[in-house]
């Protein structure tokens, strides 16, 4: 008689790719020693649904009523999910170890238990260590504990329970006895992650799941999981900071353009209700420095720009920046040499956004090259000034988006001063306490305030 084949394929664990044979080297993305074994559980092992046969319908007889969302209790965190959470909601939280975010959902399932079934289910710590961080947090005493990394077991309890949220802590840390592997590996992440959402639209329960990351930042396991959830959330900042920022990257209920500022003290995470005095120092009278209104979402926030230069005694110049792009670095001193006149060549150039901000808005562009032309001149710039402006590779200053709410906070903060493209010349909106200054080009904008 032959023997039985079993259906097994190769998944990686960077990327989540299939494989027919085990590689050394994953076809897809690329990584080393990557592929680990996955055999999908057999059909009598995966559950049944019986569902009737869906029909087409007629985008007009769509009900559109509004989505009614769920109060987590805590502003920041409202933001960036869009209003609130979703009945049926899947939210993925990533973030390095130590970064915060067992502290928040603990205090976001404390708020929820007021009016709402929580289940938190922690997989990396006892039931007692859990209740030692939910007392040092002040969590509510109604909120309901699970210790376990059986995910069969964990069902049956949501079964029994039958929470209206349910957190996961962590994913990682969860396997599934029809599945092959230990836990951690792609099999069973998969594997508990997909019944696990399952679960979740089946009974309109919201689910936190907390993942893990590599060592480049992305959540571990296949990237499909990404694809799965409803909304994935990044907890950044340094661990030795006391700050923190909430940033969505994926939200099927609202923008992934939203973040929210946290503050992380000893009695837990605090959010922070005005940002913009977060990301301002008080060294703006010293030369290298430059202020610029970015915009997260619809949040408008002041953020210092800090630059320095040195003589470098390499060929090659080093080119450092926290907090912007290295590739938009570059390209901006190219433009600052060759439009500006700055001999850059041969200084080693760092840049700093303060607070642990990341700047991803072109709108930055202009500050970023005037604190490098004030650390190159060694000379300040005028106080209470700001900057905001996209750089073109022709050196013109190009329109941006949303500059009347950039303004606004601009005049809120007393930055009275502020450097604009020429194209917002008789700007209708413009407020009366401001004295604009108007450039087409970088180099104009240079020699107008130095």
């Amino acid at each position: 008689m032959a023997k039985q084949r079993t259906n097994t394929i190769f998944l990686c664990n960077e990327c989540g790719a299939e494989s027919a044979k085990w590689l050394g080297k994953c076809p897809s993305c690329g990584a080393w020693n990557s592929l680990s074994e996955y055999t999908p559980p057999s059909v009598s092992t995966k559950s049944k649904v019986s569902a009737e046969p869906q029909k087409a319908v007629k985008l007009s007889e769509i009900d559109t009523s509004p989505v009614e969302r769920i109060d987590t209790g805590i502003a920041e965190f409202n933001r960036v999910l869009g209003g609130g959470l979703v009945s049926g909601m899947t939210v993925l939280i990533g973030g390095d170890p130590g970064i915060g975010k067992s502290t928040l959902l603990m205090q976001a399932a404390s708020e929820l238990t007021k009016h709402h079934r929580v289940l938190y289910v922690t997989g990396e710590e006892s039931a007692s260590q859990l209740k030692l961080r939910a007392s040092r947090l002040g969590a509510s005493s109604e909120l309901l504990i699970f210790a376990e990394t059986n995910l069969e077991t964990i069902l049956a309890q949501a079964h029994d329970i039958r929470p209206d949220c349910l957190i996961i802590d962590s994913i990682q840390t969860i396997s599934s006895e029809n599945t092959a592997g230990i836990c951690g590996n792609v099999s069973q992440i998969r594997e508990a992650t997909a019944q696990l959402l399952q679960f979740a639209k089946s009974t309109s329960t919201v689910l936190f799941i907390v993942g893990h990351v590599t060592k480049v930042g992305a959540i571990a396991g296949p990237r499909m999981l990404e694809h799965m959830v409803d909304t994935v959330l990044y907890f950044e900042g340094d661990r030795h900071d006391s700050f923190r920022i909430l940033r969505a990257v994926k939200n099927r209920f609202g923008s992934t353009n939203e973040i929210g500022v946290f503050e992380m003290r000893d009695t837990g995470i605090f959010e922070v209700q005005d940002p913009s005095y977060l990301f301002v120092s008080s060294n703006s009278k010293l030369s290298g420095c430059a202020v610029t209104a970015a915009v997260e979402g619809t949040r408008p926030m002041l953020v210092e720009v800090q630059a320095l230069l040195s003589d470098s005694p390499f060929n090659n110049p080093r080119r450092m920046a926290t907090g912007i792009d290295s590739s938009r670095l570059i390209l901006l001193l190219a433009v600052l040499e060759k439009k500006a006149g700055l001999q850059l060549y041969n200084k080693d150039v760092y840049l700093n956004a303060v607070g642990g901000i990341r700047l991803d808005d072109r709108a930055s562009d202009l500050s970023v090259a005037l604190a490098v032309a004030s650390a190159y001149r060694d000379k300040p710039l005028p106080e209470k000034m700001a900057a905001m402006g996209e750089i073109g590779l022709t050196g013109e200053l190009r329109p941006i988006s949303r500059a009347d709410i950039r303004i606004n906070e601009c005049v809120r903060l007393g930055y009275t001063n502020i450097i604009l493209p020429t194209s917002y010349f008789g700007l209708t909106n413009m407020p009366r306490d401001i004295k604009p200054i108007f450039a087409s080009t970088v180099k104009q904008a240079i020699d107008l305030v130095m």
